[in-house]
């Protein structure tokens, strides 16, 4: 039972240490990923989209 308690207040005391980002850090990452994500899924259509039109031609 000690070694649980003494994990429980290491792991309070961790947390305590930690620097959580702001908001306007938060949300610049978030866009990044949104527009990154919408990037590839229009290459990746594309790419499909020409794939299978190449496929069509061949057979």
């Amino acid at each position: 039972m000690k070694k649980i308690k003494a994990f429980i207040e290491e792991s309070i005391n961790e947390m305590k240490k930690v620097v959580w980002p702001g908001k306007e850090s938060v949300m610049s990452s978030i866009r990044v990923v949104f527009v990154s994500t919408v990037l590839f899924a229009i290459f990746f259509g594309v790419v499909d989209y020409l794939l299978m039109n190449g496929l069509y031609l061949i057979f």
